[in-house]
């Protein structure tokens, strides 16, 4: 995944083509992250080791896997944990990411001619013996009918947030843009609202987040830029901006894209009090979630805090 390998930029190049959101910089992100916090030998070995995994999994369960497409390899994840367990993936892929984790799988396979027994690709999943969907709170209610009667993860939509405490230095507000900026806004680990002190400056925060001002270049996201800013000005509300994001007092942690939302607090304790936990993610800027590494999870942190790996465990023997 980190090679210069022809057929692999190859692969990049068509996904960068088939999605305008997924610029070249963003995908060769997303991969760095996969390959350095998920598939280094230590981490995966440290990872598997709190799981009871048996060598070979005599009767494996056909999982069903819909995996989100928001950005590049967002089900990777999903992947590896499925193929960790051996048990065997049918995987139906987003529209708008259905060419880097193909390409992935036909690697693999091009290694051991086994692998092609667990790893498929469907445009419908049906004779599973269980499933894991990702996508809107719209698509999760047709999930949740449509899979009822299977053991089942269905992840509904979140997002992601920051505490401040206004002592942040250049490199943190820095760290911050990347959280802020990275795919666009567009990852569910993406923060979409910050929290401040009373009295902050939001200007050194501004001058910091120029370090993406580049992104106002892809026509997707001036587009929304420009129309969430004639929003601002036709509702006569007011708003702060450096050219490439608009920030905006709002009470609501979702955010449209190339905006970010902010509120103000006395008591850091009030935040945490008033958050749903049904719709966030993560918390950056806490003890958890460093400032800029929101977007590279480990690899336990599961999506929706919900442990895939013990959910496939469970399915472990009882089909076959």
């Amino acid at each position: 995944m980190t090679s210069e390998d022809p057929f692999w930029l190859q692969t990049k190049t068509l996904a960068a083509e088939s999605n305008p959101w997924f610029i070249p910089e963003f995908i060769d992100k997303a991969i760095e992250c996969i390959a350095c916090r998920f598939l280094e030998p230590p981490a995966l070995h440290t990872w598997i080791s709190g799981y009871n995994i048996p060598e070979q999994t005599s009767h494996p369960a056909q999982v069903g896997i819909t995996m989100a497409g928001n950005i590049p390899l967002a089900g990777f994840h999903d992947f590896l944990c499925c193929f960790v367990w051996g048990h065997k993936q049918t995987i139906r892929l987003s529209s708008k990411d259905n060419v880097l984790l193909k390409h992935l799988a036909e690697k693999m396979i091009s290694w051991d001619d086994l692998v092609a027994e667990y790893i498929n690709f469907a445009d419908m999943l049906k004779g599973c013996d269980a499933y894991i969907a990702t996508g809107s709170n719209n698509t999760a209610r047709y999930f949740e009918y449509y899979f009822r009667k299977y053991p089942h993860i269905i992840r509904k939509n979140r997002t992601s947030v920051a505490i401040l405490n206004g002592k942040e230095d250049r490199k943190d507000l820095e760290k911050l843009a990347d959280d802020v900026y990275l795919y666009f806004g567009l990852g569910c680990r993406n923060v979409t609202k910050i929290f401040v002190p009373a009295g902050y400056d939001f200007l050194p925060m501004l001058e910091a987040f120029n370090k993406y001002s580049r992104l106002i270049e892809n026509h997707k996201y001036k587009h929304n830029y420009d129309f969430n800013l004639t929003v601002q000005l036709l509702n006569q509300q007011f708003y702060m901006t450096n050219g490439s994001v608009i920030l905006s007092e709002n009470p609501s942690v979702f955010s449209p894209i190339s905006q970010l939302h902010y509120e103000f607090y006395t008591n850091p304790e009030d935040i945490y009090k008033g958050l749903n936990p049904e719709e966030i993610q993560c918390i950056s800027g806490s003890g958890k979630t460093a400032l800029g590494t929101a977007q590279c999870p480990g690899l336990t942190d599961y999506p929706d805090g919900i442990d895939t790996m013990l959910f496939l465990q469970q399915l472990t023997g009882k089909y076959g």
